[in-house]
Parts: structure tokens; C-alpha cells; sequence
């Protein structure tokens, strides 16, 4: 498989600054008994092939990066890539796969396997459900 590499400047992957963005808004999502829950009506950005949306805060115990695929597919990672500084994670566009924010760019499969860069185990990705306009994401 070739590893496509997202295009960032220098200072975007020194500084770590993800390119995936926090939802608009911030009241379209909510964390209770283990599962991030996610209005799909209040969080356009995951309507969309190809969209990526990143959680944290408001009680969320650990960041967390959905996507929509262009299969039409839900997916779910834990936001933190494996290798040192534990950097942010960001979709890649039409290749199955999401990237390191940093330099080092170690990129993996959407079951979490590495295939490109220094990271030394893979990422966790998590189950998705979708009812109606809810999609919830079981952290636990």
C-alpha cells in the first residue's frame, strides 16, 4: 500500500497543529456512560464523504477523531498517535487511512495498524453506531 502524506507546512507539523477541525458546534455532541454521542443534524461536517471532525473536552476522557469515509462508512479513532508527544490524528482523503499531525507522519489503516513512520503500536479505533441522526461512538 503507498502512503499518501496530507499537505502541511513545516510549522503545522513542528507545532503539531492538526488539520482536522473541532465541530462548529460545540452543543451537537455529548459524552455519558462510555459513548460519545453525535447529532448529525448539529454536526454537518460529518455529513459529508470525506469528512473528519475531532472531540475533546467537556468531559470527554480521551480526544477522539470520527470520519466519513468516501464509502459512506462511520469511523472512530482515538485521537492520539502512538509515537512520542502523542500528537493529534488526521484523516487523509480518499486513501483508507488517517496521519500523525508531526513531522515524523506515521500514518494507519482504519483498523489501527501502522504502515508508515517511526510509531511503535498501532492506534485504537472504536465501534460506531448510527441511528437515525444519532451516531455513537463506545469508548469503552
Amino acid at each position: 500500500m503507498s502512503v499518501t502524506f496530507l499537505k502541511r507546512s513545516i510549522w503545522q507539523r513542528i507545532l503539531g497543529i492538526s488539520a482536522t477541525d473541532k465541530p462548529g458546534d460545540p452543543g451537537g455532541w455529548r459524552y455519558g456512560a462510555g459513548t460519545l454521542f453525535i447529532d448529525l443534524a448539529r454536526v454537518p461536517e460529518l455529513t459529508r464523504p470525506g469528512g473528519a471532525v475531532r472531540f475533546e473536552g467537556q468531559g470527554l476522557p480521551q480526544r477522539v477523531l470520527v470520519v466519513l469515509d468516501e464509502d459512506g462508512q462511520y469511523r472512530a479513532f482515538k485521537n492520539r498517535c502512538t509515537h512520542l508527544g502523542h500528537r493529534r490524528l488526521d484523516y487523509v482523503p480518499g486513501t483508507g487511512t488517517v496521519q500523525c499531525c508531526s513531522l515524523n507522519k506515521s500514518t494507519y489503516t482504519f483498523d489501527g495498524q501502522k504502515i508508515h513512520g517511526p510509531a511503535p503500536r498501532p492506534i485504537m479505533p472504536y465501534n460506531v453506531e448510527l441511528s437515525g441522526d444519532q451516531l455513537s461512538v463506545k469508548l469503552v
